[in-house]
């Protein structure tokens, strides 16, 4: 296996160019584990951690720009309160070690239905930024990036730059469902964020379909239906766990059946959605 070590960003689109089939590495929570196990043996792995642009990250008009290398750690640090739905999945993910090492671009690159940042991207309205040496940057919406299990719209001689995400404009949670507390694959996560000023809600699904999703139907019935002015109807509330659990189209494996995990998705959506609600009421009665 080659071991590729570019130090510029330039040198990183170059080596990827020239070796399509080489495997970006930055934290390797993923791709070392699929090493280890050999359920994966690139012929080359292009390491990034010498290319420093990747772990700034920056803020203008149009909100925050997180490098690709930034960890789940200094998210959780220096982010959580612009992003508090991306901060609170942060949390759940791995161990202090995991999270020291571990990146949302890496989480993107892996593409697993299962991966926790991806929820709170979907509500969050995120776009993704890859570029190409020979074709540039492109922008990609997060509801747009996820095309199959560990498929994505990258293609073979792009890298992912960074994630650019909106700051938070009303309130965010996220829910996740493990067979434990802490190290642990989610059987079904959600993630929801209030936008008052246009009185519509964003919502990611994750581990619960071939491919991170928004409950669209959802979104829309409660844009219809939500008296932004006042306590959410319980059958308003009810209503819109039913369509986020329609949206989902599990599968039955080790960690959970398609039931439960259409139930679970259910119940979080009611649940962070309650949650949210009372502190966007709480926030305009303060």
């Amino acid at each position: 296996m080659e071991f590729l070590r570019p130090t510029t960003w330039a040198e990183a689109l170059a080596a990827k160019a020239d070796q399509p089939e080489a495997v970006p590495i930055q934290g390797g929570t993923d791709v070392m584990v699929e090493i280890n196990f050999d359920v994966h043996r690139p012929p080359a792995l292009l390491d990034l951690n010498q290319v420093a642009p990747l772990r700034d990250w920056s803020v203008d008009e149009g909100g925050y720009r997180i490098g690709a290398g930034v960890s789940y750690t200094r998210i959780i640090d220096e982010l959580g309160e612009a992003m508090p739905g991306l901060a609170q999945a942060s949390r759940t993910v791995g161990s202090p070690q995991i999270r020291n090492r571990g990146t949302v671009g890496g989480n993107l690159g892996a593409a697993s239905p299962a991966g926790d940042s991806h929820p709170p991207l979907l509500a969050g309205d995120a776009v993704v930024e890859v570029e190409s040496r020979d074709r540039g940057v492109r922008l990609i919406p997060a509801h747009e990036f996820y095309l199959g299990v560990k498929r994505s719209a990258l293609e073979p001689d792009e890298l992912i730059k960074a994630i650019r995400v909106p700051a938070a404009r009303g309130p965010q949670y996220f829910s996740k469902v493990g067979t434990r507390n802490a190290m642990v694959i989610a059987v079904c996560s959600f993630a929801i964020a209030l936008y008052p000023e246009e009185r519509r809600v964003g919502t990611g699904i994750g581990s619960a379909a071939p491919t991170p999703r928004r409950a669209l139907e959802a979104e829309a019935f409660l844009a219809d239906e939500a008296d932004w002015h006042a306590p959410l109807d319980e059958a308003v509330l009810r209503r819109f766990g039913e369509l986020c659990s329609g949206a989902a189209s599990p599968i039955d494996d080790v960690r959970g059946t398609a039931d439960y995990r259409r139930h679970a998705v259910g119940v979080m959506a009611r649940r962070t959605l309650g949650w949210a609600w009372n502190d966007y009421l709480g926030r305009r009665a303060a």
